[in-house]
């Protein structure tokens, strides 16, 4: 076989793999946001909402499409459902928030701007936060 046949053949079987991968992608049954942020809140228990949470110890964030935004604490994901505006949730846009102190309140607002063309598509009047962690390993009998 030369080297061009070699060439093409191996491209094929690229492509075909990639269409089969997106075949496989597609017969997935996509989750609603409802379902994708319990699947990320699975194994953790809820605890008291608190009003705010420090902003140094935030990791990240996730927004859940017209749902919820996540932020990251590490041992704790607080989950936050705003009281107004929460339709506009898009998992493309930025989260711009503006803080006077370090930490982010249930009184604050925070700007949805879309990621790709910069422009502000709206805000979200944000509620209590509720923490969710992981429940402490309880040791087994007999040990």
């Amino acid at each position: 076989m030369n080297r061009i046949a070699r060439g093409t053949g191996l491209a094929l079987a690229a492509v075909a793999m990639m269409l089969t991968g997106a075949a496989a992608d597609a017969a997935k049954p996509k989750l609603t946001p409802e379902q994708q942020l319990a699947k990320a809140l699975e194994g953790r228990v809820a605890g008291t909402p608190v009003d705010c949470i420090y902003m140094p110890t935030i990791r990240s964030t996730q927004i859940y499409d017209k749902t919820a935004i996540v932020y990251d604490a590490g041992s704790t994901l607080y989950v936050q459902k705003p009281r107004v505006g929460a339709e506009s949730l898009d998992n493309d846009d930025v989260l711009v928030t503006r803080l006077t102190s370090s930490q982010l309140c249930s009184i604050d607002t925070v700007h949805l701007v879309d990621r790709t063309s910069h422009f502000q598509r709206g805000f979200v009047g944000l509620d209590k936060f509720v923490p969710y962690t992981k429940p402490p390993k309880v040791a087994a009998a007999g040990n």
